[in-house]
């Protein structure tokens, strides 16, 4: 596998708890030329962790490997990517967050490391 995004669950569990990641998902991340992120996931990871309900290493173990590791990449939401939420059905992905990152993937036309089952119906490549 060359290129690879990753969805926030991915991210989250790829540092802090990579067992929960499935074998092809951990394949596809240890295998990966370039990893990269949604900024929207970003913003979920701080909003989670500002709720309790994420460990506060998260965001600075992301800050780090975005320093050392070229690989690494951070994609912001751009004019491009927000017109191709469009080809994301709604009723099929109704969380706006998944849709960018579900965008983001169809946009950079690379597959989705992703366990949501609504993203994986979205038409998109997926890998889990």
């Amino acid at each position: 596998m060359s290129t690879v995004l990753l969805d926030t669950h991915a991210i989250i569990w790829y540092f802090l708890d990579f067992r929960r990641l499935s074998a092809n998902a951990f394949e596809a991340i240890e295998s990966a030329r370039q990893i990269n992120i949604a900024s929207i996931s970003i913003v979920e990871i701080i909003y989670l962790q500002e709720k309790g309900k994420l460990a506060s290493e998260a965001l600075p173990r992301l800050n780090q490997i975005f320093a050392n590791d070229p690989n690494w990449n951070l994609i912001p939401l751009d004019f491009e990517i927000a017109q191709v939420i469009a080809n994301i059905p709604r009723e099929t992905v109704p969380e706006m967050p998944d849709r960018i990152i579900a965008a983001t993937a169809l946009y950079l036309n690379i597959p989705l490391v992703t366990k949501d089952s609504k993203i994986q119906a979205a038409n998109i490549q997926t890998i889990w």
